[in-house]
């Protein structure tokens, strides 16, 4: 077989794969942006990312809508992230600790929520999901049409919300004031700015959108249900975040170097390069501790990150 063309179709391959894999976790980045930015660490994207996922399923099986499956598993990230932040926003709690009992605690209710609700169910049950939608006429583009116009609906709204996110951020008043809550929140308050509000919603967006990205794992990626199917994804989208300097442009290169990692290590097996693939993995994490150490470039995280704030 000639090796141009088949370089051409491991690199269509490849690319299409790192596209479609980093979709959840630019999606829960975005989010766990918004966060971050209002002076709040939501370590619980982990487990909202496991109730979304759950909720989706269920009720797409039940419906067979995967829309109704997405927006039920939406509304279970606000109201799960409605006790987030209250605890982080009123109770004061650490952070941290908070965020990681949420993950086992979700992990729980997951795990039982599923195994009830297929009690005396045999074997595993499929549910609808979004199926790819080739652009007319974008799509027949020699290899750049297939890596880049054949997705879900779901990657091409997480896509669109790179853009709508960074003008929120950076071109809307409500951006402003959230930002101001996560720079120099006494500040912000003595210019009229209700610091408490905008951390609820710097939350509120973060467990919407992991929620979300729970579900994409199930209506876009796999179709069925496992206590495993986030595997960790609400911890590298934290990373993504930190990898993105907290700016949702950034948050996307980063999400997709997340994704091609992932691609890639499934990708070589396949031809057995014999590297394992643990080393590919491996490399967005690298970066990542090397962003944080400043060897790519200062830092400049949020200044009242993890700071808690009381109302006076």
């Amino acid at each position: 077989m000639d090796q141009g063309f088949t370089f051409s179709v491991f690199l269509v391959a490849w690319l299409t794969a790192a596209i479609r894999l980093s979709g959840p976790l630019l999606l829960a980045a975005l989010g766990e942006t918004f966060s971050e930015r209002s002076g709040l660490l939501n370590i619980g994207i982990e487990g909202t990312m496991l109730l979304g996922a759950i909720t989706s399923y269920l009720v797409t099986l039940w419906t067979g809508s995967p829309w109704l499956g997405l927006l039920a598993a939406m509304l279970i990230g606000l109201l799960a992230n409605t006790f987030l932040a209250w605890m982080y926003v009123q109770v004061q709690a650490n952070q941290v600790v908070v965020g990681i009992i949420f993950n086992i605690l979700a992990l729980g209710v997951a795990s039982y929520t599923y195994r009830l609700s297929m009690e005396g169910v045999t074997g595993p049950q499929k549910v609808a999901m979004f199926e790819p939608i080739p652009i007319p006429g974008l799509a027949a583009i020699p290899i750049v049409g297939p890596i880049l116009f054949t997705h879900s609906i779901l990657l091409y709204l997480t896509v669109a919300l790179v853009a709508v996110a960074a003008f929120v951020l950076y071109r809307t008043r409500f951006g402003l004031q959230l930002r101001a809550a996560g720079e120099n929140p006494r500040a912000g308050s003595a210019a009229g700015i209700d610091i408490v509000r905008m951390r609820y919603a710097g939350v509120l967006i973060s467990g919407i959108a992991a929620a979300a990205a729970g579900a994409y794992l199930v209506l876009v990626q796999v179709g069925l249900f496992r206590e495993t199917i986030v595997a960790g994804q609400g911890f590298i989208a934290l990373a993504i975040v930190i990898f993105g300097r907290w700016d949702p442009w950034k948050v996307a290169i980063a999400a997709f170097v997340f994704g091609a990692a992932d691609a890639l290590q499934l990708s070589l097996q396949l031809f057995q390069v014999g590297l394992p693939p643990q080393l590919l993995l491996s490399l967005p994490y690298l970066l990542t501790i090397l962003a944080m150490s400043g060897i790519l470039g200062k830092t400049h995280q949020p200044e009242a990150l993890m700071a808690s704030y009381r109302r006076e």
